[in-house]
């Protein structure tokens, strides 16, 4: 059994159960849940939904109506939650670093280190990291450490939700009743979303630690 249907097998009934008795509810809570950083798939949710939506099994206004609301549902239920976590970086970041960061080897110029990197990259990685499975929720938090406009920061994680949802609901729409078929692209996608990002951070340690050495060498005299 792949890593993703290993992990969210015991979540799909539960989505599956909660979608059917809920509707565009149900939807819009499990993705508000995600957007707060708990484990509940969207690519589950918005499959499945985007499939019951399409085919009538959902609603009675008919498939493309359905599909719209869905989208809407979905995504503005995501952006809540990423709300919720953006605040959560926001007013419980700096205190969390100063009381406990020594714990987990961060130091309090680390906030600052986040708001000037988020200042300068942050528009672009909240934007990009919404197509990336697991990582697209935990942007929100550092978002919220380095105070990022808040208007900037829900419309770049609105526009990436809409664009993510709506592949979503298009693939569910395709593959019908046999959307579970997925699960295992799904996760050879996080995989290379994992990889993606751990290249990332890599670069950016070596960029800073690189950096650091520049500055402690001395001058020639």
């Amino acid at each position: 059994m792949s890593v993703i249907t290993s992990l969210t097998v015991s979540l799909i009934k539960f989505v599956e159960v909660l979608i059917i008795k809920l509707g565009f509810a149900g939807v819009f809570f499990l993705m508000l849940l995600e957007g707060m950083l708990l484990p509940i798939p969207s690519e589950v949710v918005m499959t499945f939904s985007g499939y019951l939506a399409f085919y009538g099994l959902m609603d009675p206004f008919g498939p493309y109506p359905s599909v719209i609301i869905l989208l809407l549902a979905g995504s503005v239920g995501d952006l809540v939650g990423a709300w919720i976590a953006y605040a959560i970086g926001k007013y419980g970041g700096d205190p969390f670093i100063i009381h406990y960061g020594k714990y987990f080897f961060l130091k309090s110029d680390t906030i600052e280190r986040t708001k000037a990197w988020f200042s300068k990259y942050g528009d672009l990685s909240v934007f990009t990291t919404r197509f990336l499975p697991v990582f697209r929720t935990f942007i929100s938090i550092p978002a919220g450490i380095a105070t990022m406009d808040f208007k900037k920061f829900s419309v770049y994680t609105l526009t990436g939700d809409f664009i993510y949802n709506a592949v979503l609901i298009y693939l569910g729409i395709l593959f019908g009743s046999h959307w579970e078929l997925l699960l295992k692209y799904f996760d050879e996608y996080s995989y290379v979303g994992i990889a993606a990002f751990v290249v990332v951070i890599i670069y950016l340690v070596v960029r800073v630690m690189n950096s650091r050495k520049k500055r402690n060498i001395p001058l020639n005299k």
